[in-house]
């Protein structure tokens, strides 16, 4: 076992159809704040664009790639299920007249003694808001058009579908050190040895899932944070003695990553170990986060180019 943990979440990646579609429900509608305003380092023609709390931090952070060509995607198997946020007790009626204002039509559910609404982004991707206890360390986005006594928190217990004869609940368990919080029908929750926000994940345990398919609105992969470089590569060797194909070390910019999937250890899904350093604010000062494009260093002689072909956002 490595001698830091895996705390907790540290981001969701989703694909979306039109960016500023994207952007004026992130920011316009749930008030989440634009933190950067970048590219697909593997496709630089794509916006990646990161949402989070008022400093951008791990456990916070949504992101996307919009791709608006591709055709919609179909949440199942291999996938993210519900993409889940943290938002303070009794502020769920506020919510739902907020929701209902912009069009969007929020379903009432309780998880975990949780009360929650579901609904869906523009580009179909599954969402809810959970009124649960503020976490300590909360640092919502209270400058956008959300009150703080509404706004977001970070990531709560994001809904992971996974198969009753996988090992995927061993993984976590034995393998990352997480521990099993609770039972609600076909639902395990696990908690992270971490506190804070984006320290939960739910898994959704049945014999059978739909087949995903991959396109608008479904999520790319999840991302779990190790402390620093040393963490993540003591984890990197740990998961490949357990067997799983890991990648090798991808600078992100904004942080380091390593990927694997396994069709019995993580059901399919893709996941995610990022560094939670150097962070969003690496290359823009707080009061700048996200309202600019910023390219990594070796892609800023393509930004003329990048410019062209990007669609112009504006914040809402």
């Amino acid at each position: 076992m490595p001698d830091a943990s895996l705390p907790g979440v540290h981001h969701v990646t989703a694909l979306c159809g039109d960016a500023q579609e994207n952007l004026d429900f992130y920011v316009g509608v749930l008030g989440l704040r634009r933190v950067k305003t970048t590219v697909n380092f593997d496709d630089p023609t794509t916006h990646h664009l990161y949402y989070g709390d008022a400093a951008g931090r791990p456990g916070s952070t949504l992101t996307f790639f919009p791709w608006p060509q591709a055709t919609s995607g179909r949440g199942g198997a291999g996938m993210v299920h519900t993409v889940a946020f943290a938002v303070p007790r009794g502020s769920l009626a506020g919510w739902h007249d907020r929701l209902t204002a912009h069009g969007v039509e929020p379903k009432e559910k309780t998880y975990f003694d949780e009360p929650c609404l579901h609904f869906s982004g523009p580009s179909g991707l599954p969402l809810a808001l959970v009124a649960t206890a503020p976490a300590e360390d909360a640092r919502p986005w209270t400058d956008g058009p959300v009150p703080a006594n509404r706004a977001i928190q970070g990531i709560h217990a994001p809904v992971l579908p996974v198969f009753s004869d996988d090992r995927t609940l061993e993984l976590f368990t034995d393998v990352f050190g997480w521990a099993r919080a609770g039972t609600d029908g076909d639902r395990v929750r696990l908690r992270g040895p971490g506190t804070g926000v984006g320290t939960t994940v739910d898994l959704l345990v049945r014999d059978r899932h739909p087949s995903g398919r991959m396109g608008r609105g479904t999520v790319h992969h999840i991302a779990f944070r190790a402390p620093d470089d040393q963490a993540q590569r003591a984890w990197q060797s740990i998961l490949r003695e357990h067997g799983l194909q890991v990648t090798d070390v991808k600078d992100r910019h904004y942080f380091r990553s390593v990927y694997f999937r396994d069709p019995d250890r993580t059901s399919g899904l893709l996941f995610e170990i990022a560094t939670n350093g150097p962070g969003v604010h690496v290359d823009e000062d707080d009061a700048e986060l996200g309202r600019s494009l910023v390219l990594p260093e070796h892609l800023e002689s393509r930004r003329a180019e990048l410019e062209r072909v990007l669609p112009r956002l504006t914040t809402p």
